[in-house]
């Protein structure tokens, strides 16, 4: 377990100093966002060829892992080329360099750094099964676990393909979509991206002490719906009256069916 730890945390330092040096290069800390899914992907990958007998189970989650954290770091890339910085790490700079702050620095200690042990920790199933996988057959949490992940991993890309599609339309600049699965939640890309962790953690927890991972997607979910998902988001279109009203009648993270609205 602890040399699959040891690889797994050197992947992220490595991985992630990379992506710090091109956004030095490109005066960019956004590169941070669409090399996240990639992370993972390189941990994977690293620990499957670092394994001299594979079994079954650790073939799926890397290649589950591998579709998402590809997928979403193409789409990311896709959505954000040529647009510049993104306005969170506008203000980031904005005010380091107002306080005297290094920017090349901080933004490698705060940002990227803090990102690879968000990374790090989220990454503790893909760890715990080529650390405990002695190859047993595949059970019944084995199956639910990939069905969960596929019923994630799908409600995240429609997600993203209708907010694109829609975005694309010019005639909703400046609109809020509330149309398609948009219509039952305000954020349903990220709960499909929490509801695709916890499927690989089901086919995680088959292995011996597997059910320790469960940390992982705990954390992610909180971190997605209190800290660095949802929040930021909220507060940025709350003020909006179009967005405040989608959000009385819409649930913020689940999937629910919209509230009546009642006139008058």
């Amino acid at each position: 377990m602890l040399n699959s730890l040891l690889v797994a945390l050197i992947c992220v330092i490595t991985y992630m100093t990379l992506f710090w040096a091109v956004a030095q290069l490109k005066k960019d800390l956004s590169v941070v966002d669409f090399g996240w899914g990639g992370g993972f992907v390189f941990i994977a990958i690293t620990l499957f060829f670092l394994t001299n007998e594979y079994t079954i189970r650790q073939i799926i989650v890397t290649s589950l892992v591998s579709i998402w954290g590809i997928r979403l770091s193409i789409y990311l890339y896709l959505r954000n080329k040529g647009t510049g910085e993104d306005y969170r790490y506008k203000n980031m700079r904005k005010r380091w360099t107002e306080q005297g702050k290094s920017v090349g620095l901080t933004s490698y200690i705060r940002v990227f750094m803090s990102q690879g042990l968000a990374m790090f920790l989220l990454s503790y199933p893909i760890v715990a099964v080529y650390a405990w996988d002695t190859g047993s057959s595949l059970g019944l949490l084995d199956y639910i676990g990939i069905v969960i992940w596929i019923i994630g991993f799908s409600l995240e890309v429609i997600a993203d393909k209708q907010l694109s599609n829609f975005k694309q339309d010019k005639r909703n600049e400046g609109k809020i979509i509330t149309s398609g699965v948009w219509k039952y939640s305000r954020h349903p890309n990220y709960f499909g991206e929490s509801v695709l962790w916890w499927g690989i953690f089901l086919i995680v927890s088959s292995v011996t002490l597997g059910w320790t991972a469960v940390a992982a997607p705990a954390l992610l979910t909180f971190l997605l719906i209190k800290v660095t998902g949802v929040p930021p988001l909220e507060r940025k279109y709350m003020k909006k009256p179009e967005f405040r009203a989608y959000a009385k009648r819409t649930s913020m993270f689940i999937p629910w069916f919209p509230k009546k609205q009642i006139n008058g």
